[in-house]
């Protein structure tokens, strides 16, 4: 595989990535000469203390940020050779987030909450709800499509969250500390979900978490240390 461009499998990959900022007169580097490829269906978790990175990490990969060095490829696109307007349509296509926090519209229903980044792609209102709701269904909410967000336990916010960042089919979902604010069991189901929806779906997800049993279960474990990934 050609340094200068993604392996043709992989849903997203990242070659000799670094980031530094500027602080006063010197230049702290956060992130250096890392190298990942995630392939379709497959389950990686990275850990690290806090402080070393990850929400850096994670964002340079979405295309929030952009690199000091190297290069992010999603979809077979590299993200620093598109312009803003383009990079956000990528991310709409091809990338799932879902928070620790999960960011849900308090003032729309779980069904319209899922609806959201099809109606930004201009998807039709109806094909947009048929989607959302049959999605909701198979993570077992069917029964909640039309409770707000308040009226929802924590798992079940986290698992529409989950079904929104599923909705568009992207080949990759992101999670930022997924279990962090749930309990054990509820915390099971959320990785039942994973592991279920990239054996049928072949949907790739990258999990940044402090939650060493959740991390375990993945295919992969990287820890972020000193700037660097390496393999545990």
């Amino acid at each position: 595989m050609s340094e200068s461009r993604m392996s043709d499998k992989a849903v997203l990959s990242c070659r000799n990535l670094g980031k530094s900022y500027d602080e006063g007169p010197e230049s702290v580097q956060v992130l250096a000469n890392l190298q990942l490829e995630l392939l379709p269906g497959e389950r990686v978790a990275i850990v690290g203390s806090s402080g070393s990175g990850k929400s850096t990490l994670l964002n340079l990969l979405g295309g929030l940020d952009t690199p000091s060095q190297g290069s992010v490829w999603l979809a077979g696109e590299e993200l620093s050779a598109l312009g803003e307007r383009a990079r956000g349509l990528l991310r709409n296509r091809a990338l799932g987030f879902v928070y620790q926090f999960h960011h849900l519209l308090a003032e729309f229903t779980a069904l319209e909450n899922v609806c959201m980044p099809l109606l930004i792609g201009r998807t039709p209102i109806p094909e947009a709800r048929e989607r959302a709701e049959a999605l909701l269904k198979r993570v077992g909410l069917g029964h909640r499509l039309s409770h707000k967000p308040a009226e929802l336990s924590g798992g079940e916010r986290q698992r529409v969250a989950i079904a929104r960042a599923l909705v568009n089919r992207p080949g990759l979902v992101m999670l930022d500390e997924p279990t962090g604010n749930l309990d054990h069991h509820t915390a099971q189901g959320i990785q039942e979900l994973m592991q279920e929806l990239s054996s049928s779906s072949r949907t790739a997800f990258l999990v940044v978490t402090h939650d060493l049993s959740l991390a375990r279960q993945m295919d992969r474990v990287l820890k972020l240390e000193d700037g660097h990934l390496v393999a545990i």
